[in-house]
């Protein structure tokens, strides 16, 4: 079977599978092949309820005692029964379960596994239940747990994917002596093992063996791309105006000295004949966002247009509305334009209209910006903003809208030296290391989960003074990993636990972008206390009255991931607070989530992570940024990424000269993969 078949043509799986696999964004069987598995689970005995550890995932064998009771709070149902066993007696809770009487039947053993916790007795809240011999099966064994949507659950996606992995041909495309030097597996056991580990060993080698060539396909895109746009000229060099000195003499604030020193750098590539390329690499709140107004001020001022793209429609409303504000109130050239996916049909046509006529100079938007309709009278400078995910995949060209432009990149990830040199070579790269004199330290502290209500009273305080809060959680609603937070039943049990005077409302990536931008407008007018999100809103969302932010499952977050989400409060003249919630509370864990408390230097972190992290960190700490790879971590494999540096020479050195043949299976793979024309300007 071809990997671009349909995933209809496997067995079992017709229309409405299908629609929702395609929520995941998959469509075709190679697709289903390589939708790895993001986490592992495996079982363990059971144990005795007087040898639960608290904060732990664990099972136990125990009889339902009495008949279980279900009360109505709000929206969320609440089903409540107690166990127990020779040795002891603990509460189970179930939400959204009301059903469970019929299963949980007095004096019925079952088995129980979830996150015990304590608050005086021990319970566990949506613990998974089994029955004795179906557990006993999975004892010892790794099973795969696969990212999940709505009409999917964990056993039919492990039955597709084995399914695509019978169907398809793995066939080796990397010579033997290469994987005998860097010690990797063939693609095919890689491929199995990755899916349904015979150990961890062997899945550890599936690993390495899959990053190893995510690596390569990067490294190599990206040195082709720099020999591309190393040859690029731009129409016509920019000039230095005034209108940029302007505006920084009538800011109520100075720039900071690494602000002034990386906007000579961008004015002075601006002005070349040479496309620009350059990564502006800032820690949170290091003040990157007025950089690119200067370089659409100065743009604007040359005659030419320039758009700047953000990850979301959020951040891109607030972009927009930041300009407009700036032009009016400083009297400035810049003409804003806003266009975004959920915008009308009727709004689109006149944004474009007006794009296409060079009545707007300074666009603003999401992935609209180049889309086919999308057509510019003039473009000069393309800018993305922060946390935009480049990966590894086919080239979008700006063909049409001015392919020959100046190109600046913005990412808050702070990368080491020894893999940034790596990752983006003789890429122009300048670098923000210095934060604005008026930001107040953000106070840290890291907890395991017997603090919560310690935390939930601290909040409420806040919210008195009348401040507001971000809670975060990993998961947008429960899945198939136990004892982890979900935003949609962390809300619910918030309003039942507040006070009904406190606003609460939830935000994460699967609602409507209108939806979403209702919410962060009602949070940023006031109107809301508490925001319940997943990592939505790590990327640039700006509440400078927010000033307490708690990570739920702290342990599940890189520690870069969760510096940047330190960054949205902190950004107002009141005093900020981060609360880092662990599930875990292992001697490991929390000396790696104290890093946080020791510092607020996302560079500092990142060095730290990267001497922390080992091979036993595979899953459920990956980092999120500019450089999202499907299973590769730049921190935990800095190892591997090193390697396939070394591999990238040899490759193109025996391609050019000794024999081109040899790598004829290599470049077809990476083009079917699409890491052949990977480039900073494909947006």
């Amino acid at each position: 079977m071809r990997r671009e078949e349909p995933i209809t043509s496997l067995k079992g799986i017709g229309e409405k599978t299908a629609a929702s696999f395609h929520k995941l964004h998959i469509d075709t069987v190679g697709q289903l092949a390589g939708l790895f598995p993001r986490d592992y689970e495996t079982m363990e005995e059971p144990v005795a309820i007087a040898d639960l550890k608290p904060a732990r995932v664990q099972a136990v064998k125990a009889a339902v005692i009495g008949t279980p009771v279900t009360k109505k709070f709000r929206n969320l149902t609440v089903t409540s029964v107690k166990v127990g066993d020779t040795t002891g007696m603990m509460n189970l809770t179930f939400f959204r379960m009301p059903y469970l009487k019929n299963t949980l039947k007095p004096g019925t053993f079952h088995i129980f596994r979830g996150l015990c916790q304590e608050k005086g007795d021990r319970y566990m809240e949506q613990p998974k239940i089994y029955k004795e011999e179906d557990y006993s099966k999975m004892v010892s064994i790794m099973q795969p747990k696969y990212p999940l949507t709505m009409g999917l659950s964990n056993a039919a996606v492990a039955k597709a994917v084995r399914q695509a992995l019978e169907a398809l041909d793995f066939s080796e495309f990397l010579p033997e002596d290469i994987r005998r030097i860097y010690h990797l597996c063939s693609f095919e056991e890689a491929m199995w093992q990755i899916h349904f580990p015979e150990s961890e060993e062997q899945m550890t080698m599936a690993r390495r063996r899959l990053v190893f060539d995510e690596f390569l396909f990067f490294i190599i895109g990206i040195r082709r791309m720099k020999e591309e746009t190393e040859k690029l000229e731009v129409e016509e060099p920019l000039q230095k105006g005034f209108e940029a000195a302007k505006l920084l003499s009538a800011l109520p604030y100075e720039l900071t000295g690494a602000q002034k020193r990386v906007w000579r750098e961008i004015e002075e590539d601006l002005c070349k004949k040479e496309a620009m390329n350059r990564l502006i690499q800032g820690d949170v709140g290091s003040g990157k966002t007025i950089l690119a107004f200067l370089a659409l001020l100065m743009t604007a001022e040359n005659g030419r247009q320039g758009c700047l793209m953000a990850p979301t429609e959020v951040l891109a409303k607030q972009h927009y509305d930041a300009l407009c504000e700036m032009s009016e109130k400083y009297g400035l050239c810049i003409k804003p334009e806003l266009l975004t996916g959920s915008m009308t049909a009727k709004e689109k046509k006149m944004a474009y209209q007006r794009i296409a006529a060079g009545e707007v100079n300074a666009i603003v938007g999401t992935h609209a910006l180049i889309q086919e309709k999308a057509a510019y009278r003039n473009l000069a400078l393309v800018i993305t903003d922060e946390q935009h995910r480049f990966g590894v995949r086919q080239r979008e060209t700006l063909a049409g809208k001015g392919d020959q432009v100046h190109v600046l990149v913005m990412s808050a990830t702070p990368i080491p030296r020894t893999l940034a040199i790596v990752l983006y070579g003789d890429l122009h790269v300048s670098v923000l290391d210095e934060m604005p004199a008026n930001r107040l330290p953000i106070k840290n502290c890291v907890v395991d989960t017997s603090y919560r209500d310690k935390a939930y009273s601290f909040i409420q305080r806040e919210i008195r003074e009348g401040r507001q809060v971000y809670v975060i959680c990993p998961m947008v609603e429960e899945g198939e990993m136990e004892g982890v937070e979900n935003v949609l039943d962390y809300t619910e049990k918030l309003r039942m636990i507040m006070p009904p005077s406190i606003r609460i409302s939830a935000l994460h990536g699967k609602m409507k972008p209108a939806e979403k931008q209702e919410i962060m407008d009602e949070f940023a007018a006031g109107n809301l206390d508490i925001l319940v999100s997943t990592t939505v809103i790590e990327v640039g969302i700006n509440v400078p009255n927010a000033t307490v932010m708690m990570v739920e499952n702290a342990e599940r977050f890189g520690l870069a991931q969760l510096h940047q989400l330190r960054g949205r409060v902190g950004r107002g003249s009141y005093q900020s607070y981060c609360i880092f919630m662990s599930g875990n509370d292992s001697k490991k864990t929390m000396e790696r989530l104290g890093i946080l408390n020791k510092s607020n230097d996302g560079f500092f972190i990142a060095n730290e992570d990267l001497r922390l992290r080992g091979p036993g960190d595979l899953f459920g700490v990956r980092q999120s940024g500019m450089l999202e790879f499907a299973l590769g971590d730049i921190y935990q494999d800095a190892d591997i990424l090193l390697l396939t540096s070394e591999a990238a020479d040899r490759i193109e050195e025996e391609s050019s000269s000794q024999n081109p043949g040899r790598w004829e299976k290599f470049y077809r793979r990476m083009e079917e993969e699409g890491g052949s024309t990977i480039d900073f300007r494909t947006i």
